[in-house]
């Protein structure tokens, strides 16, 4: 099979391993059917050739697209800039795509969308998503049901549909839960990697990184072990069986 490229946009070690096992185990992808590349450690291949690759998979991070310049690490501006830089060839050539959280800001800024963190930042834990109708008849949600649970954690937020792009879900929280731009390039603010025990991971990592008080992690952690998740995993594993060429 052609592998997939995954690309990884979160500095801490241990979060970056979570985050790519979960993603094989819900995809059922092997590491050997997937090229990972963690933007933190290592630079696009100048020969990078997106065409050679399934389609791409963009993990989530602490960073935010809406953060000032002045506020990014130098690290945090290098990750940003390198997929951001891959994104003209992705919408232009309509290139399989699946942004996860982070992914979403990142595909929706240079769609020329609004992100921001004035509104629709979630705290972490589960929200209830529904299809629009254009959801409800796109083949990455097909077989899955109307109504779903999904995990979320974000700061930043996509205000309003990106110009071309559509709207696929949404949470009363939050409108913009999934996007499609074309026919193939998808994002979701919700983490469809993600289980309860991923996000117990992330919130002892990320306890001090501002998504919520520290003095809150034990119940918000609690609180996720105990959401039931199975609708992402499925809309993941619709991506891959789609595009696994």
């Amino acid at each position: 099979m052609t592998p997939f490229l995954i690309l990884q946009l979160r500095p801490e070690d241990e979060a970056a391993d979570e985050e790519y096992a979960s993603l094989l185990a819900r995809t059922g992808l092997t590491p050997s059917e997937t090229h990972r590349i963690r933007l933190d450690k290592q630079a696009l291949p100048e020969d990078l050739d997106l065409t050679r690759y399934s389609g791409a998979i963009v993990g989530g991070g602490p960073g935010c697209v809406s953060d000032p310049p002045e506020k990014k690490t130098a690290e945090e501006a290098s990750i940003e800039a390198a997929i951001l830089g891959l994104m003209p060839e992705i919408t232009a050539r309509d290139i399989p795509y699946l942004g996860c959280c982070y992914g979403l800001g990142i595909l929706a800024h240079h769609l020329g969308g609004e992100v921001s963190q004035d509104r629709y930042g979630e705290a972490i834990g589960g929200v209830d998503c529904t299809l629009t109708p254009e959801g409800a008849t796109d083949p990455l949600f097909a077989g899955l049901p109307r109504r779903f649970r999904a995990l979320v954690g974000h700061k930043e937020a996509v205000q309003a549909t990106p110009p071309g792009a559509v709207h696929l879900a949404a949470s009363e929280t939050c409108p913009m839960q999934v996007i499609r731009y074309g026919r193939n390039v998808y994002a979701t603010q919700f983490h469809p990697e993600a289980d309860g025990q991923s996000f117990a991971t992330r919130i002892r990592i990320y306890r001090a990184k501002g998504y919520f008080p520290p003095d809150q992690a034990e119940a918000l952690t609690a609180a996720c072990l105990a959401e039931e998740i199975t609708v992402p995993e499925r809309m993941l594993r619709n991506f891959v069986t789609r595009y696994a060429r």
